[in-house]
């Protein structure tokens, strides 16, 4: 690789990791804190949490990466020709197309470090996170031990705590049961204790009181206890096994979608390989986008006012690149069999800026042959 690409390569992985961080803290920021504050008031601890964030982490990144390759494109390709420094390589018998080499190999690493993400790495965080969130909804502390609060962890039940020591007793312990349509079952407590069990958390009530009213006749009965053991299972399970998203399954899968995994996502063949199929086109946009950036700008030239109009024209451009990827997509999600429409936007991206590589050379051509032409004359 010659010294300009070299030195314009490690300009552009500079910026495209800056930007990358940048963009990537300002998302995290936002949805870090409606998920602390989630997971604060379900009672969970701060490993919880980062080990969610952690997660997570992926998705975001896939979607910050095309958008930092596309600005480091074009703020290194700007600076450049602020500093006439393309004016000179082009000046030295330098095309449009050979000083886009760079770009097109930082353009490959951005679409390979997308690939990654979206193909392999995305995919089994998903599942994982898929995994956790299940086992916290499970959870009898996520849903019950959460003091001055009416919580309603099933429909039909009702539970209130007035306060939770630091060993765990809870006091002042209501339940109100609901569930059946003739009678209603409330019980009170004084102090309370969670004991785990094999099958499922009990919780054991301490001098307490079992009210139970029958509707129909009205007829209020109460039982007084000094122990009782309650069985947290109906509120601690939930209703059956949930469906898997084809967002957490891998890959590989996807393309050979078996019987028991279209019946576990609930989707067809056609709609789990589109989702394959999906997944490999970010990677071939993010590997486009930054390619648009530099020969959009490399239009203007050298230019003492900037290349404002060429970044607006950028930036454009990009957003009818994603609005084609929106329009593939939902014709897609119409006909799965559609799939191939899915890589028109990336396709299209190659083509605009190979395209305006070449609308660039041609000003250079026609300044050569009029000073041949000057020349000749003389």
């Amino acid at each position: 690789m010659a010294r300009f690409d070299r030195y314009m390569l490690s300009q552009l992985m500079m910026l495209f990791g800056f930007f990358a961080l940048v963009l990537v803290l300002v998302y995290w920021v936002n949805s870090a804190v409606q998920l602390f504050d989630q997971l604060v008031a379900d009672g969970q601890n701060l490993s919880v949490f980062l080990e969610l964030t952690m997660l997570g982490l992926p998705s975001l990144i896939r979607l910050v990466l095309p958008i930092a390759g596309f600005i480091a494109a074009l703020y290194v390709t700007n600076r450049l020709s602020a500093d006439s420094e393309l004016t000179v390589m082009r000046a030295t018998g330098f095309s449009p197309f050979r000083l886009a080499r760079p770009v097109l190999v930082f353009g490959l690493v951005a679409g390979l470090l997308t690939g990654a993400l979206t193909v392999v790495i995305n995919p089994m965080a998903q599942a994982r996170l898929a995994e956790r969130e299940a086992d916290i909804a499970r959870s009898a502390t996520a849903r019950l031990l959460q003091e001055g609060q009416f919580l309603s962890p099933v429909s039909g039940i009702t539970v209130y705590i007035r306060d939770i020591t630091p060993e765990g007793e809870l006091r002042d312990l209501l339940i109100s049961d609901n569930r059946d349509p003739e009678e209603s079952v409330t019980y009170t407590a004084s102090s309370a204790y969670l004991v785990e069990t094999a099958q499922a958390p009990q919780l054991v009530m301490i001098s307490g009181l079992v009210q139970v009213l029958r509707r129909e006749t009205a007829l209020l009965s109460t039982t007084s206890f000094e122990e009782f053991a309650y069985d947290l299972a109906p509120l601690t399970q939930g209703d059956g096994q949930e469906r898997i998203r084809a967002r957490q399954v891998a890959t590989r899968d996807l393309f050979f979608p078996t019987p028991e995994l279209m019946e576990a996502t609930e989707d067809s063949a056609a709609e789990l390989v589109g989702e394959a199929h999906e997944r490999i086109a970010a990677a071939l946009l993010a590997a486009a986008a930054p390619l648009i950036g530099f020969a959009t700008l490399l239009l203007g030239g050298f230019s003492r006012f900037g290349l404002w109009r060429q970044i607006l024209l950028a930036i454009g451009l990009i957003i009818v690149v994603h609005s084609l990827e929106s329009v593939a997509a939902s014709a897609m999600r119409g006909d799965p069999a559609r799939w191939p429409m899915i890589y028109l936007p990336g396709t299209v991206a190659f083509v605009i800026a190979a395209v305006e590589l070449g609308l660039a050379a041609r000003p250079a051509r026609r300044g050569i042959g009029r000073r041949r032409r000057t020349e000749r004359l003389s």
